[in-house]
């Protein structure tokens, strides 16, 4: 019996995850002409390991609570943990989905072969490493090499695309790059929902009081954060017509790379650009454009991007309705997430390797970021702040 079979759950689902890991080309072989279905994959394989990393988080956070350096253990509460487990489970099942999707766009671009369950296969067990690697949850100081272990999923993706979905040998490495950039982009944003939605409802609020308080002027008070009701709505619409334009394979128009490497400037902060270039790819309406630029000063460097994130713009609008805020530290520095304006931004700065990344949404459609070596994060943020926020706003609109 197969492990995607409808309604199945099969006694090789351990011997697959096995040999998808440890032996991933000759397994991809076995894959790609096996029977299946999407409903199977879901039931028999995906609904089953996705529910490891949110289940092993859950009861990790409930057991030991999560440490943060020069700080208290904070413990969460047992229903905003909950919440949080359960919205983490629900949006990794979608990413999935989503993933699939961008696999399947992408093919005809790379001279590969359209086939939406040969795709979702592939996001299907690409899948494994990183929820697996999720045990590690249970005990939180280790989450940070489960998240580590999940990286091996950037590998099974490169292995598998060229076997599943036939793409030439060589344009099987540019497939490769452009869906794992779609992918990062995916994750991190569906990552930034989850944070919004757990770090409210982890702080304890009561919904049902404030609802009512926040009713006539659409809006909604948990935890002691407001989120703009009416914005969520616009967030969701928009991420609604994303999904049929995906849905019915039509080409969601992209700002043209040309135009985004004219927005890089010769110089940012102090630091001369070295180099520039600019690409862009995907078809049936999951496409991405994008320019970048490195820059250099004293031996330090970090590269300057502008992304059309396209169809992922709706997802960034849901992330800055629900007003995404996190932070964590470590004992070198720190990461943080916040929505500000109806800006999300994301920032991270290892004071000791004197590296990191700043990133500014803006227009919910187009990502500029910063990442690299600098004398500090301040220099990042002057790099992104040099790129015409005003004409990007304009394209978005």
């Amino acid at each position: 019996m197969s492990v995607v079979e409808p309604g199945a759950v099969s006694s090789d689902l351990v011997g697959r995850v096995k040999r998808i890991l440890l032996t991933p080309s000759p397994e991809w072989e076995r894959i790609d002409t096996e029977p299946a279905t999407i409903k199977g994959l879901y039931v028999g394989y995906i609904c089953i390991l996705a529910a490891i990393p949110p289940v092993a988080g859950l009861v990790g956070s409930l057991v030991f609570g999560h440490g943060i350096p020069g700080l208290a253990t904070i413990r969460p509460s047992p229903v905003g943990a909950i919440i949080g487990a359960v919205v983490g489970y629900g949006l990794s099942l979608l990413s999935v989905f989503v993933l699939g999707l961008i696999i399947d766009a992408l093919a005809p671009s790379f001279d590969g072969r359209k086939d939406k369950l040969q795709a979702f296969k592939v996001a299907a067990y690409s899948g494994t490493a990183g929820w697996v690697a999720g045990i590690f949850g249970l005990f939180p100081p280790l989450a940070i090499i489960g998240g580590l272990a999940g990286l091996y999923g950037l590998y099974l993706l490169y292995t598998g695309l060229p076997r599943v979905m036939k793409a030439p040998k060589e344009k099987a490495i540019g497939y490769t790059v452009v869906t794992v950039i779609c992918a990062i982009v995916l994750y991190v944003v569906i990552g930034m929902i989850t944070g919004a939605i757990v770090g409210a409802a982890a702080i304890g609020g009561g919904i049902a009081a404030s609802k009512v308080a926040g009713a006539d002027s659409g809006s909604v008070t948990l935890g002691g954060q407001t989120y703009d009701l009416g914005k969520m709505d616009e967030a969701s619409k928009k991420m609604e017509a994303a999904a049929a334009s995906i849905e019915a394979g039509k080409d969601i128009p992209l700002t043209s790379p040309d135009v985004l490497k004219g927005l890089l400037p010769g110089a940012a902060g102090g630091y001369a650009r070295t180099s520039v270039e600019s690409s862009s790819g995907g078809a049936g309406g999951m496409g991405m454009s994008v320019a970048r630029g490195d820059y250099e000063k004293d031996g330090k460097r970090f590269t300057l991007a502008v992304t059309d994130l396209g169809a992922l713009g709706g997802m960034t609008a849901m992330a800055s309705a629900m007003n995404a805020q996190s932070t964590s530290e470590t004992e070198t520095g720190y990461e943080k997430t916040s929505t500000a304006g109806g800006q999300l931004t994301t920032e991270k700065w290892d004071r000791e390797a004197k590296s990191g990344g700043y990133t500014v949404v803006i227009g919910h459609r187009f990502s500029v970021e910063a990442n690299g070596d600098a004398e500090s994060i301040d220099d990042l943020k002057r790099a992104v702040a040099s790129v015409d926020a005003r004409k990007l706003n304009s394209l978005a609109r």
